[in-house]
């Protein structure tokens, strides 16, 4: 599969939920990076470092557990490709299942394809919107 290629079928496979699948297309080891501090945060217990094809399982599995699948909005705008690298931009709009608040932020994704899989994964997304959606105290402040 080219580097587009599995980027179109990473996006079909997050898509349908399933996380086991979505980590078959990530190498044994693979560097993770998110716009969140090093520990993540609180709120957000699925934000923490990862480096296996498990903790790719994990991830997914939690991003699932913590929202309504149902309500996820999430769009592609683009995706550009130059040789092995791809970056996706687009906007995630998902439900929290816990508080029922809604939230939207614009994403970058930038991945790396080696031999077919993906070796590396760098999300940035609007933190603070998401800390938020998920917070319990915010529902007190609103």
């Amino acid at each position: 599969m080219t580097t587009y290629d599995t980027v179109q079928e990473l996006l079909r496979r997050i898509g349908e939920g399933d996380a086991e699948r979505v980590a078959e297309l990530f190498a044994e080891k693979s560097e993770w990076r998110f716009n969140w501090p090093a520990e993540g945060h609180p709120a957000v217990p699925w934000i923490r470092p990862r480096s296996s094809r498990a903790d790719v399982a994990e991830h997914f599995r939690m991003l699932g557990a913590y929202h309504v699948p149902e309500l996820n909005g999430t769009s592609v705008a683009r995706i550009l490709v130059d040789g092995d690298d791809a970056v996706v931009l687009g906007d995630i709009a998902q439900t929290v299942a816990a508080t029922g608040r809604s939230y939207t932020s614009p994403f970058a994704l930038h991945l790396t394809v080696t031999d077919g899989l993906i070796t590396r994964y760098h999300i940035y997304e609007d933190s603070l919107t998401v800390a938020r959606a998920l917070s319990a105290e915010n529902l007190q402040a609103s």
